[in-house]
């Protein structure tokens, strides 16, 4: 799966770093597309990359501030007039909705794709084929909500050779051996499934964390995640001024990571106070949790499949 970021910035865009915008394409479900949050300019933003605006089969909204909705009314009607009919999703908040409707109602904005609305709740579950979201509250003044996206396990590598080697030709059996079941033949042997069958591959976790500050929901969100999205909205040693607007330090950030074991870390909405701080805040999150990078504008992040191993593109 690839992260693309389209809006890293805090509150309102610098001439670097949009408001929040960041999307999951999913390479193995024929490159659909999830978008997680959506302030003003970010279809202007999917300009400047590979993914397209058609692709794009759910959204999910953090909580309902400006910076993180203010462009959605905007996407959903180009991605109406440049032939998107495939239906859309809209997760957030309760009002979500109301703000959406209202906006595309005043504006005489007509979409030639159905879209329907989930508000969602606390510790809600949905499930999407082979993935699951989980959302969960934080803590930030209005509801905002954090989403926990799970694949389910792969099966593990059917040994062909080796059932050959018995005499068992390609067939039912295989199937029937891949999906867990002992398989009893003429002679009265017994084939275990377990004994032709490779490892499982576990599926991958991704927590994608709204505004927040500090708080015990957070741990829950991503414990165990193979990537960690979390804001960092003020720097360490500035605690009391996260706390006091709801949001996050870099070092609460890491700490979390670090707590939660999650495998990687992707720090966002980066405040503009800090535009010519930047790269001493990548060296200070990095410092504190080693496998963490500072996610910018355009910038593209794969998680592997396999190794789950995180990489860049340059951006």
């Amino acid at each position: 799966m690839e992260f693309h970021f389209f809006g890293t910035g805090a509150g309102i865009p610098s001439k670097d770093r949009n408001v929040s915008a960041m999307a999951i394409r999913f390479l193995q479900h024929n490159g659909m597309v999830w978008l997680f949050d959506c302030g003003e300019g970010t279809q202007h933003q999917f300009l400047h990359s590979s993914l397209t605006l058609s692709k794009i089969e759910k959204i999910f909204i953090s909580h309902l501030h400006g910076d993180h909705i203010f462009g959605l009314p905007g996407l959903l009607g180009s991605r109406s007039f440049q032939g998107g009919r495939n239906p859309v999703t809209i997760y957030g908040p309760k009002g979500i909705q109301t703000f959406v409707e209202t906006s595309l109602t005043t504006s005489q904005t007509r979409l030639l794709y159905d879209l329907s609305y989930h508000e969602v709740t606390d510790q809600e579950i949905c499930v999407d084929g082979n993935i699951s979201v989980q959302s969960f509250l934080l803590e930030h003044g209005l509801d905002s909500f954090g989403y926990r996206l799970t694949e389910v396990d792969k099966p593990g590598k059917l040994d062909v050779a080796k059932l050959r080697e018995k005499g068992i030709p390609p067939g039912p059996l295989y199937e029937r051996i891949k999906k867990g079941e002992s398989i009893t033949l003429d002679s009265g042997e017994v084939l275990e499934s377990s004994c032709y069958v490779g490892q499982a591959t576990k599926g991958r976790v991704v927590a994608i964390a709204g505004d927040t500050r500090e708080t015990e929901k957070a741990l829950s969100l991503a414990r165990d995640a193979d990537v960690l999205i979390h804001e960092a909205t003020f720097r360490q040693g500035e605690e009391d001024q996260a706390y006091q607007f709801f949001h996050s330090t870099t070092k609460q950030a890491a700490q979390l990571a670090i707590q939660a074991s999650v495998k990687y870390l992707l720090i966002t909405h980066i405040s503009s106070r800090y535009s010519k701080e930047e790269s001493e805040i990548e060296k200070e999150i990095q410092t504190l949790f080693p496998s963490s990078f500072l996610a910018y504008d355009h910038a593209v992040f794969t998680c592997h499949e396999k190794n789950k191993i995180l990489s860049k593109q340059p951006n």
